[in-house]
């Protein structure tokens, strides 16, 4: 009887340890993000953590898309209108900006878990000190469109909302195809106005949407060359001698809210480019939401906003 005692107390202590470190693995979830080197790797993060900590805009659109904003402590600032109700919640602490974030005021909010994007790479090990940090970005090369489904459910597989994502990115695909429509056997330059100069933008960085996705032939800058950045300085001789058939520009000043900085559109009509076909036929296409395709690409409502700059715009052309 003793035995039968003893194999059963030890039977049940067995279960019991199971038991916890079944309910220990279950208290996280692994994902692919990637490290402060820009490498895909794999990270431990807290299931459904409680307590967030945002210093990336399109991190902080997917989680809001998601219905998780409550549960944001803390937040780097932004000017964009769709997130203000987050940012400006008295509730959730400022953490600097998307490029330099206050390390004490992270700390302080004791967050679960950290998302940045590449900005602020560079700290993803001091970061690190605090909680998991899960680093996204948008992959040139995926394209935004797949960036931003491939991002939001990594999010959403966090706290098991994986099936929420389809729903949200509805419509995209469709919207997509009309603008493909309108781009068919036409040429383009992106171009980024910034410090009164004109760069111009390939298809492997920023504003990638209007080439790679849309579908415009981007004849601005060959294809080997390092753009991702902010572009590559340009004349006006040469956005004559491209003539292209569209000229698409972000305003990056505007975006960043550089004081006393001159409207793209002074810039970049002078009497060079009113000599192209792009600005004689009306198609020069400013992007009416500069502050999102500069600092917020990669988010759910930032793609529906980017989508909209470019259907107004040419629907109207």
């Amino acid at each position: 009887m003793k035995r039968f005692i003893s194999l059963m107390m030890s039977a049940l202590l067995v279960l019991g340890l199971c038991a916890v470190a079944s309910a220990e693995a279950s208290d996280t979830v692994t994902i692919t993000a990637l490290n402060g080197s820009g490498e895909a790797v794999e990270l431990s993060v807290p299931r459904d953590p409680q307590r967030i900590a945002i210093l990336d805009m399109a991190s902080l659109d997917i989680l809001d898309s998601l219905g998780l904003s409550d549960r944001v402590v803390g937040s780097a600032g932004t000017t964009l209108d769709y997130l203000q109700h987050v940012v400006t919640d008295e509730n959730v602490v400022n953490l600097g900006t998307i490029k330099e974030a206050d390390m004490e005021a992270v700390m302080a909010c004791e967050p679960d878990i950290i998302f940045i994007g590449g900005r602020l790479s560079a700290s993803y090990d001091a970061l690190s000190e605090i909680a998991p940090v899960v680093y996204l970005s948008t992959d040139s090369e995926l394209g935004v469109v797949e960036s931003v489904r491939k991002n939001a459910t990594t999010i959403a597989s966090i706290f098991g909302l994986e099936a929420q994502v389809e729903e949200k990115m509805a419509g995209f695909a469709d919207r997509i195809s009309a603008l493909q429509e309108i781009s068919k056997d036409k040429t383009a330059i992106v171009g980024l106005v910034t410090s009164g100069g004109f760069n111009v933008l390939g298809n492997d960085g920023r504003c990638t949407l209007i080439g790679r996705e849309v579908g415009f032939n981007n004849i601005g800058v060959d294809a080997n060359i390092d753009t991702s950045t902010h572009g590559n300085e340009a004349s006006f001789e040469f956005v004559v001698e491209k003539n292209p058939d569209y000229i698409f520009v972000m305003d990056r000043d505007a975006a960043i809210a550089t004081e006393g900085a001159k409207l793209a559109q002074e810039i970049v009509e002078n009497e060079l480019v009113m000599g192209t076909d792009a600005y004689k036929n009306g198609n020069i296409v400013y992007l009416a939401h500069p502050a999102v395709w500069y600092t917020a690409e990669g988010g759910i409502t930032a793609l529906d906003i980017m989508l909209q700059d470019l259907e107004t715009e040419l629907a109207a052309a």
